[in-house]
């Protein structure tokens, strides 16, 4: 099997203000890695359009309605907050974010492929259910989860964050239910100022391992291997999501954690092992943040390189 490979032009038409280091150069760097001979037998799907009532399963009412009906001229945005804005084309891209999740959990539920890469915009990690906000409409991941429980009557379902900033809003969605496991690798402090050791969800299903600016290789690789691939493993999840942030690279503008590419490999890697100790290597990748083009691209090719490691694996 192989991996496939999410995506949809209409994540290039969430415009962003001036200067937003959120852009849609960021997911044209991601493709265009991607599109080179290495990654010729990605299995290359075209994100459904997520529909409003799937969107209830994680986040209030309001919130998809503020995102759904807001018209907004073009050449123009509607703010959410200092962060986050809106143009006219996010609706229905941040929908076709939320689309390629739910495809690719199909997908790997029906053996159309192995595992899956979701290249989408705008990122979900920190959309709350309540509240959209740093950068994210609707949180991609979380609904994915949710999408393989309904859909496919998983129970125990798992994201892994190596973004780095924290997942709060995955957290959130999650904190309360302990068939749902969410852990994160993170800069700390850093925003949005959530994710201390301390904060363990309601049956210790919620696992956070910050890290301090500078940290780099030694100190990322240590805080997978001693808290939250034991975590995970003894989870037990029947699917694995990873919330794939790249801007804990060295070179990314919006941190400073110091990692590699190889460090996001390596990760990748691991968490495809454990996916094939407990879930027969079922696995989807949603990407989330990465705002140094070079770096990004460097770094998802590495990841799904991995990726179709883990594919080529499963039975």
């Amino acid at each position: 099997m192989t991996t496939g490979l999410i995506a949809h032009r209409a994540c290039f038409d969430h415009v962003v203000p001036p200067g937003h280091p959120e852009c849609a150069a960021r997911l044209n760097a991601v493709l265009t890695a991607l599109d080179s001979e290495e990654f010729a037998e990605l299995n290359r799907i075209e994100a459904p359009r997520a529909s409003r009532e799937s969107l209830l399963a994680v986040h209030d009412s309001a919130v998809v309605d503020a995102v759904l009906s807001a018209r907004i001229e073009p050449g123009r945005f509607a703010r959410i907050d200092a962060d986050t804005a809106m143009s006219p084309g996010s609706a229905e891209a941040a929908l076709r974010a939320v689309g390629a999740v739910a495809a690719a959990v199909d997908g790997v539920m029906a053996n159309r492929f192995g595992n899956g890469f979701c290249a989408v915009r705008p990122p979900g990690h920190h959309a709350e259910r309540a509240r959209s906000m740093g950068f994210c409409l609707f949180n991609n991941v979380a609904l994915g989860a949710l999408h393989a429980r309904q859909a496919h009557g998983l129970e125990r379902i798992a994201v892994v964050d190596f973004d780095v900033h924290h997942g709060n809003g995955t957290q959130d969605i999650f904190f309360d239910d302990p068939n749902l496991f969410y852990a994160s690798t993170h800069e700390f402090p850093l925003y949005p100022g959530t994710g201390s050791a301390a904060e363990s969800g309601v049956a210790g299903n919620v696992v956070n391992a910050p890290l301090p600016p500078g940290s780099g290789s030694k100190a990322f690789r240590a805080a997978l291997t001693l808290r939250i691939l034991p975590a995970l493993v003894s989870f037990s999840p029947q699917f694995l999501f990873i919330s794939a942030g790249f801007d804990a690279h060295r070179s990314d503008p919006l941190a400073s954690l110091q990692l590699e590419e190889s460090d996001f490999a390596w990760a990748t890697e691991q968490l495809c092992e454990v996916a094939a100790q407990t879930c027969g290597r079922r696995v989807v990748s949603v990407l989330e943040g990465g705002y140094d083009l070079d770096a990004l691209a460097r770094s998802a090719a590495a990841h799904v390189r991995a990726l179709m490691a883990g594919a080529e694996a499963r039975p």
